[in-house]
Protein backbone atom coordinates (compact mmCIF):
# COMPACT_ATOMS: atom_id res chain seq x y z
CA UNK A 1 0.00 0.00 0.00
CA UNK A 2 1.16 3.79 -1.09
CA UNK A 3 1.51 6.38 1.40
CA UNK A 4 1.57 8.98 -0.89
CA UNK A 5 -2.10 10.96 -1.31
CA UNK A 6 -0.93 12.51 -4.46
CA UNK A 7 0.63 10.96 -7.88
CA UNK A 8 4.37 10.22 -7.51
CA UNK A 9 7.18 13.01 -8.80
CA UNK A 10 9.93 12.05 -11.32
CA UNK A 11 12.65 11.73 -9.24
CA UNK A 12 16.77 11.54 -9.84
CA UNK A 13 19.02 10.58 -6.63
CA UNK A 14 22.48 11.41 -7.75
CA UNK A 15 25.03 9.45 -4.98
CA UNK A 16 28.21 8.18 -5.02
CA UNK A 17 27.41 5.57 -2.27
CA UNK A 18 25.47 2.77 -3.80
CA UNK A 19 23.85 1.58 -0.19
CA UNK A 20 22.92 5.05 0.03
CA UNK A 21 21.73 5.99 -2.89
CA UNK A 22 19.35 2.44 -2.95
CA UNK A 23 17.76 3.46 0.43
CA UNK A 24 16.72 6.91 -0.50
CA UNK A 25 15.30 4.90 -3.40
CA UNK A 26 13.56 3.02 -1.05
CA UNK A 27 12.40 5.43 0.59
CA UNK A 28 10.75 7.81 -2.24
CA UNK A 29 9.13 4.66 -3.91
CA UNK A 30 7.68 3.67 -1.02
CA UNK A 31 5.80 6.90 -1.55
CA UNK A 32 5.04 6.39 -4.82
CA UNK A 33 8.04 8.12 -6.55
CA UNK A 34 9.53 7.12 -9.96
CA UNK A 35 13.15 7.13 -9.32
CA UNK A 36 15.87 6.87 -11.53
CA UNK A 37 19.39 6.78 -10.05
CA UNK A 38 23.06 7.63 -10.92
CA UNK A 39 26.44 7.32 -9.29
CA UNK A 40 27.51 10.81 -10.41
CA UNK A 41 27.24 14.59 -11.09
CA UNK A 42 28.68 13.81 -14.93
CA UNK A 43 26.19 11.03 -15.12
CA UNK A 44 23.41 13.13 -13.79
CA UNK A 45 24.01 15.83 -16.54
CA UNK A 46 24.34 13.23 -19.31
CA UNK A 47 21.16 11.74 -18.30
CA UNK A 48 19.34 14.95 -17.90
CA UNK A 49 20.34 15.91 -21.45
CA UNK A 50 17.63 13.23 -22.38
CA UNK A 51 15.34 13.51 -19.73
CA UNK A 52 13.75 15.56 -16.96
CA UNK A 53 12.75 14.79 -13.32
CA UNK A 54 10.59 16.63 -11.26
CA UNK A 55 13.13 17.29 -8.80
CA UNK A 56 16.87 16.12 -8.14
CA UNK A 57 18.30 15.08 -5.18
CA UNK A 58 22.13 15.30 -5.07
CA UNK A 59 25.04 14.12 -2.66
CA UNK A 60 27.44 17.06 -1.90
CA UNK A 61 30.47 15.18 -1.66
CA UNK A 62 30.91 12.97 -4.40
CA UNK A 63 33.83 12.00 -6.64
CA UNK A 64 34.79 14.29 -9.93
CA UNK A 65 31.52 16.81 -9.77
CA UNK A 66 30.16 17.83 -6.10
CA UNK A 67 26.75 18.16 -5.68
CA UNK A 68 26.72 22.30 -5.20
CA UNK A 69 28.40 22.27 -8.59
CA UNK A 70 25.89 19.43 -10.47
CA UNK A 71 23.25 21.64 -9.02
CA UNK A 72 24.60 25.44 -10.50
CA UNK A 73 25.12 23.63 -13.90
CA UNK A 74 21.59 22.37 -13.81
CA UNK A 75 19.93 25.29 -13.01
CA UNK A 76 22.27 27.38 -15.63
CA UNK A 77 19.75 25.77 -18.05
CA UNK A 78 16.67 24.38 -15.80
CA UNK A 79 16.74 27.51 -13.43
CA UNK A 80 12.97 26.30 -12.10
CA UNK A 81 14.30 22.72 -11.38
CA UNK A 82 14.11 22.11 -8.05
CA UNK A 83 17.19 20.45 -5.97
CA UNK A 84 17.75 19.25 -2.51
CA UNK A 85 21.24 18.87 -1.67
CA UNK A 86 22.11 15.94 0.89
CA UNK A 87 24.76 16.30 2.95
CA UNK A 88 26.90 15.28 6.50
CA UNK A 89 27.71 18.59 6.00
CA UNK A 90 25.12 20.86 5.83
CA UNK A 91 26.20 23.59 8.63
CA UNK A 92 29.54 24.30 6.57
CA UNK A 93 26.98 24.32 3.42
CA UNK A 94 24.99 27.09 4.57
CA UNK A 95 26.02 28.54 7.45
CA UNK A 96 24.28 31.66 6.45
CA UNK A 97 20.51 30.10 6.47
CA UNK A 98 20.54 30.21 2.65
CA UNK A 99 21.59 27.09 0.77
CA UNK A 100 23.98 28.20 -2.34
CA UNK A 101 24.67 26.88 -5.26
CA UNK A 102 21.80 26.92 -7.05
CA UNK A 103 20.30 24.15 -4.47
CA UNK A 104 16.93 25.11 -2.93
CA UNK A 105 16.95 22.80 0.59
CA UNK A 106 19.95 21.07 2.07
CA UNK A 107 18.76 17.70 4.16
CA UNK A 108 21.49 16.76 6.66
CA UNK A 109 22.37 13.10 6.90
CA UNK A 110 21.50 10.76 8.52
CA UNK A 111 17.72 12.10 7.74
CA UNK A 112 14.50 10.19 8.62
CA UNK A 113 11.37 9.89 5.87
CA UNK A 114 9.79 12.52 7.51
CA UNK A 115 12.24 14.97 6.96
CA UNK A 116 12.70 13.81 3.49
CA UNK A 117 9.11 14.27 2.62
CA UNK A 118 8.77 17.59 4.02
CA UNK A 119 12.00 18.49 2.08
CA UNK A 120 10.49 17.25 -1.00
CA UNK A 121 7.07 19.36 -0.30
CA UNK A 122 9.20 22.47 0.21
CA UNK A 123 10.89 22.80 -2.83
CA UNK A 124 8.07 21.45 -4.35
CA UNK A 125 5.67 24.21 -3.05
CA UNK A 126 8.85 26.72 -3.58
CA UNK A 127 8.51 25.45 -7.90
CA UNK A 128 4.82 25.99 -7.42
CA UNK A 129 4.67 29.52 -6.47
CA UNK A 130 7.63 31.07 -8.72
CA UNK A 131 6.82 31.74 -12.25
CA UNK A 132 8.55 29.44 -14.90
CA UNK A 133 11.17 31.09 -16.49
CA UNK A 134 13.19 29.69 -20.12
CA UNK A 135 16.46 31.12 -19.02
CA UNK A 136 18.37 32.27 -15.62
CA UNK A 137 17.42 35.99 -15.38
CA UNK A 138 17.89 38.90 -12.68
CA UNK A 139 14.83 37.73 -11.23
CA UNK A 140 15.95 34.40 -10.27
CA UNK A 141 19.25 35.07 -9.33
CA UNK A 142 18.39 35.78 -5.74
CA UNK A 143 17.17 32.04 -4.16
CA UNK A 144 14.56 32.31 -1.71
CA UNK A 145 15.34 31.79 1.98
CA UNK A 146 15.35 27.65 2.86
CA UNK A 147 15.30 26.21 5.94
CA UNK A 148 16.31 22.45 7.00
CA UNK A 149 13.11 20.39 7.09
CA UNK A 150 12.00 20.02 11.11
CA UNK A 151 10.60 17.14 11.46
CA UNK A 152 10.54 14.18 13.57
CA UNK A 153 14.10 12.02 14.86
CA UNK A 154 12.09 9.49 16.12
CA UNK A 155 13.28 5.64 15.35
CA UNK A 156 11.68 4.22 12.42
CA UNK A 157 10.44 7.18 10.64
Amino acid sequence: MKTCQKPGHRILVVDDEPDVRQAIKMMLEHDGHEVQTVDSGEAALALLEQNTFDLITTDYSMAGMKGNQLAATVKKCRPDQPIIMVTAFAADFHPSGKPSGGVDCVLNKPFTLIELREAIALVMSLKAARPATLAPSASSAGSPEVRKPTGSNQPGS
